[in-house]
């Protein structure tokens, strides 16, 4: 596997002194349970933070135009798992991943987990070069072109938003979402959420947090509603 993680190095331009910080970065709850091991969760805490300093940091020295409330949005954008994802893709990180048996074998939509990897690869990078200028390096690399999207489009609304406003046309509708199956060990947990309009369900979402499970709720309805599945009138 370390032959591998060579080829990751390699793709994400920086070479650890320390290999078993970018394996931990790499490491699901699920594996460091059945394997008595870390998971990246720790360093995807301390990845949080710092990619959200870097990306405020680099909004405000670059897009003067925009506002407080207008970075806020642009940055939320450029950083959310969408976006994170997005760069787990581009280097190829579903490769790498240290998988437990559950999650191996789960057909369950690996988008959290890659997007999960890439904040606590990021915390991994600076641990290991003890150099701010470094990660911040990596992560303009990757999110420069969503920064750059987002400011242009200030204002992208996210799934819940959208389904509000489509339902809500006509007039105040009474909108739910509610977690209606939560299946899993607590280390690995998955969610089922559904939305309703005025008691009438929509539709229904997985995901593995219940924020996650909702969105997809959502996002299912607006398709539904796109395709005349639902009606949007009262």
């Amino acid at each position: 596997m370390e032959t591998n993680l060579e080829i990751l190095e390699k793709e994400i331009g920086y070479t650890f002194k320390d290999k078993k910080l970018l394996r931990t970065a790499l490491t699901h709850t699920s594996y460091a349970y059945e394997n008595k091991v870390k998971s990246y969760e720790r360093l995807e805490y301390l990845g949080d933070s710092i990619l959200e300093f870097i990306s405020s940091k680099y909004l405000f020295e670059n897009y003067e135009r925009l506002s407080e409330g207008e970075m806020t949005k642009v940055r939320a954008y450029s950083v959310c798992e969408d976006s994170l994802f997005q760069i787990a893709l581009k280097h190829n990180f579903s490769d790498f991943l240290y998988l437990g048996k559950s999650e191996r074998t789960s057909k369950d939509n690996k988008k959290a987990i890659l997007a999960d990897t890439v904040e606590a690869v990021i915390a991994a990078i600076y641990l290991d070069s003890k150099d701010i200028n470094i990660v911040q390096k990596f992560i303009l690399d990757n999110i420069k072109d969503f920064v750059e999207f987002g400011s242009n489009n200030v204002g992208i609304k996210d799934y819940k938003t959208v389904l509000q406003e489509m339902l809500q046309v006509h007039g105040e509708v009474l909108i739910q979402y509610s977690i209606i199956k939560e299946e899993g060990p607590d280390h690995n947990k998955s969610f089922t959420a559904e939305v309703k309009c005025d008691g009438k369900s929509l539709a229904i979402g997985s995901g593995r947090s219940k924020k996650a499970a909702e969105t997809e709720a959502a996002r299912k309805a607006i398709d539904l509603l796109k395709n005349g599945g639902i009606e949007s009138e009262k």
